[in-house]
């Protein structure tokens, strides 16, 4: 019988915000912990640890995901964005759409989940425009047909993921569906306690 060796760390290589970053890491770590250990991207937070509360999500492949439940090895070959660089993929020349509105409907107070939160908000809406239904879409075999026509309950449905620990939701809610280019909604007749829901 001989034991096979296996290597605890490994080369690899994580596309960020449109920049190559060669890596040895042990094989166990976890995207989050990359980001702001090793590459000093500090802007995505760690929250609980455990993919509760969403203030680790960034984008990869333009979806949104947990970074804490990742490992980075994982995550070699895709294309990874974090708070940093969601400004490039409006072009770059100012804020993404989402931070502009969460601004204008201050969507933030402490400030703490809100990378999170922006990300997790353009991965939403994107996943809106391709159709995908959530939990509360009236018809979820059709889908949804324009992302303009979200209303606060789904846009609570599809953040849900994402806590806020200041409480600041009604104006989330209000810069998601800003940002989508839904027509202006009273959040606050719709509002729960509790969460984005």
């Amino acid at each position: 019988m001989s034991l096979s060796h296996h290597s605890p760390s490994s080369d690899i290589t994580l596309r960020i915000n449109g920049t190559a970053h060669p890596l040895t890491i042990d094989n166990r770590t976890t995207l989050l912990d990359v980001l702001r250990e090793r590459l000093g991207l500090t802007g995505t937070k760690k929250g609980c640890d455990h993919g509760q509360c969403g203030a680790c999500t960034v984008l990869i492949d333009g979806e949104r995901v947990n970074s804490c439940l990742m490992f980075a090895v994982a995550a070699e070959g895709r294309e990874i964005v974090s708070i940093e660089g969601v400004a490039e993929l409006d072009g770059g020349t100012g804020l993404h759409p989402v931070q502009r509105a969460f601004l204008d409907h201050d969507g933030l107070q402490c400030g703490y989940c809100t990378p999170g939160q922006i990300c997790s908000a353009i991965g939403a809406l994107d996943e809106a425009r391709r159709g995908w239904p959530s939990h509360v879409t009236e018809d979820t075999a059709a889908g949804v047909a324009d992302v303009t026509e979200l209303d606060a309950q789904e846009v609570r449905e599809r953040m849900s993921g994402n806590l806020c620990r200041c409480g600041a939701y009604n104006g989330i809610v209000e810069a998601v569906l800003e940002a989508a280019g839904a027509p202006g909604t009273d959040t606050a007749t719709t509002s729960t306690a509790g969460g984005a829901r």
